[in-house]
């Protein structure tokens, strides 16, 4: 009897050490299959954030034609010194492999920051990077980007359909094209992630869709709308980063931004969860403003540059936190000079105030004159009546689909006149040779004479050339200054305005007193609309001319 009891507890124990073994192995492997490098880095690191960075040797299949290297200057601009201030540098082709969940979506992230590395000169640096068969970079200059961009360090960010193989081979190859070229990469992440895609509407073709759950992306531009950037480490699970979205807004007409109340919470739900984006996206946004009159002849519009001969996918992030009611705001949505949605009603989809939702649509920009644009604009929906005449957005993704070659690599942006022009100047005055002691005198009253004639015909010139852009409707928003993959972090001003209704001539303000009164007339003049004399009057009527912005149908170029 106790033999058998002795057999049966043996049984039983070893059951459960199987058992535990079996779920220990599995919480291993789903460990494992994210990743975070600190590419040329000797040791572990951590950055600002709190993430650790770890070295990349062990997950390189052949090292003897790369080296690890130190970037000789550190710009102040870089987020952390982790993992930007190493690098690897390659030579020659060379392979990371990465064991991976042959069941999930990854998140693929490179980090590059174009310094110079021993004696290496950062444009002499183009290359292509594949994984396991997808082209993502084709190439490539991280130092022609971030001088087109303006920007000290590039993140490009793409999103895997799963390795069946269960094995993500990351190949850099230098290219043959460029004599004496090397590839480099300064971090790499490989971040499991759940499915966050599904088909989506293509514009002007209302029965038709782009299945994107099939397809692998690049994300280009993923913004928090009159939030704040938002870093890696405060987003809702997928280590995404949000930025500011006012550097792309068209014009003038930059609409008010506003912040949910504290006793607004966000709910999610099993159609929107909360990984589909954090809660600061969906308790900030951006409007029109309070004055109805003025929101009915212009479009709230954003501009991006984009690569031609690509489909995307535009997802739209919705949450009221002011309006409760079904037709309170009703807006039409445009991509591209297409009308995407017509009466949108977040509240009609979302079923109250403080719950997410978001919308996908998919445009294909096809390789035409001016056709490296994606125009996004909304506008208030006039034959729906609302109540109040206003549009919301609250954050706003765009990815690139992969072509039929299984293709997401883009050509290099190209750097704009303008900036290579303030480039050339800069470089003119730090090679500039002082004159002698006696010399001076003659040479500073020159020179002060020449800067401040020259500085009053460049102030008339732009004065002139801007008024006349803006009277002729050829104002464009961003140029080649603005980031093509965001990096601002600076936050534009909160409003706590309300709506206006159409049935009141002033604008409902929650500020209340002289706040409320300078934000009104800071909108009025940031459209270029002088203040009636009578305050009760009505505004008769605005002028195309005096609105910075598309008006009602968004014509762009």
């Amino acid at each position: 009897m106790n033999s058998n009891t002795h057999i049966w507890f043996s049984l039983i124990f070893l059951s459960f050490i199987s058992n535990t073994i079996h779920v220990l192995s599995s919480s291993s492997r789903s460990d494992s299959d994210s990743f975070s490098l600190g590419c040329g880095a000797s040791s572990a690191g951590t950055d600002d954030n709190g993430r650790k960075w770890v070295p990349d040797t062990n997950f390189l299949i052949s090292s003897e034609n790369s080296l690890l290297a130190k970037a000789q200057y550190q710009d102040p601009s870089l987020p952390s010194t982790v993992p930007y201030m190493s690098a690897r540098v390659f030579t020659s082709e060379s392979t990371y492999k990465f064991s991976v969940s042959p069941k999930k979506r990854l998140w693929v992230r490179l980090h590059f920051y174009p310094s110079s590395y021993s004696t290496l000169d950062p444009s002499d640096s183009y290359f292509s990077v594949t994984a396991s068969g997808l082209t993502l970079l084709n190439n490539f200059s991280a130092s022609i980007t971030a001088q087109a961009l303006t920007q000290a360090y590039i993140i490009r960010e793409f999103s895997l359909t799963p390795i069946q193989s269960g094995y993500l081979n990351l190949t850099f190859t230098p290219s043959s094209k460029h004599d004496g070229s090397y590839a480099f990469v300064n971090g790499i992440e490989i971040v499991p992630m759940k499915e966050i895609f599904e088909e989506a509407t293509l514009v002007g073709f209302s029965d038709q869709s782009v299945n994107a759950q099939s397809s692998s992306l690049q994300t280009m531009f993923r913004l928090n709308v009159g939030g704040q950037y938002i870093p890696a480490n405060k987003d809702s699970g997928l280590s995404r980063i949000w930025y500011d979205d006012s550097p792309y807004l068209y014009g003038a007409a930059l609409g008010v931004t506003s912040e949910a109340d504290k006793d607004v919470e966000i709910e999610y739900s099993s159609d929107v969860p909360r990984y589909i984006a954090p809660a600061d996206v969906y308790s900030t946004a951006r409007t029109m403003g309070p004055d109805s009159k003025i929101n009915q002849n212009y479009n709230l519009t954003w501009v991006f540059q984009v690569d031609p001969n690509f489909t995307y996918a535009v997802r739209f992030h919705f949450c009221e936190f002011e309006v409760s009611k079904i037709n309170q705001v009703v807006f039409d949505i445009y991509v591209n000079n297409q009308t995407a949605q017509s009466s949108a009603d977040v509240i009609a989809w979302a079923g109250s105030k403080g719950v997410p939702v978001y919308k996908d649509f998919a445009v294909y920009v096809s390789d035409g004159p001016g056709d490296e644009e994606l125009w996004v604009a909304l506008h208030p929906s006039l034959s729906m009546k609302p109540e109040f005449n206003d549009a919301i957005l609250n954050g706003l993704e765009i990815f690139k689909l992969n072509d039929t070659n299984g293709n997401l690599a883009g050509p290099n942006p190209v750097p704009s006149p303008m900036l290579l022009k303030a480039e050339a100047e800069a470089e003119t005055k730090r090679t500039f040779v002082p004159p002698k002691s006696n010399d001076l005198g003659p040479v500073i009253s020159g020179i002060v004479g020449g800067v401040a004639g020259f500085s009053v015909a460049v102030a008339i010139f732009f004065i002139i050339h801007r008024r006349k852009k803006i009277l002729n409707g050829t104002e464009s928003g961003p140029g080649g200054w603005l980031p093509l993959y965001g990096s601002s972090r600076s936050s534009t001003s909160k409003s706590t305005m309300s709506r206006k209704s159409t049935a009141s001539s002033h604008p409902s303000l929650r500020a209340g007193g002289e706040r409320a009164n300078d934000a009104y007339a800071m909108h009025r003049t940031m459209l270029g609309i002088e203040e009636e004399s009578t305050a009760d009057e009505e505004i008769d009527e605005v002028s195309a001319n005096a609105v910075f912005s598309q008006i009602v149908n968004p014509r762009g170029r």
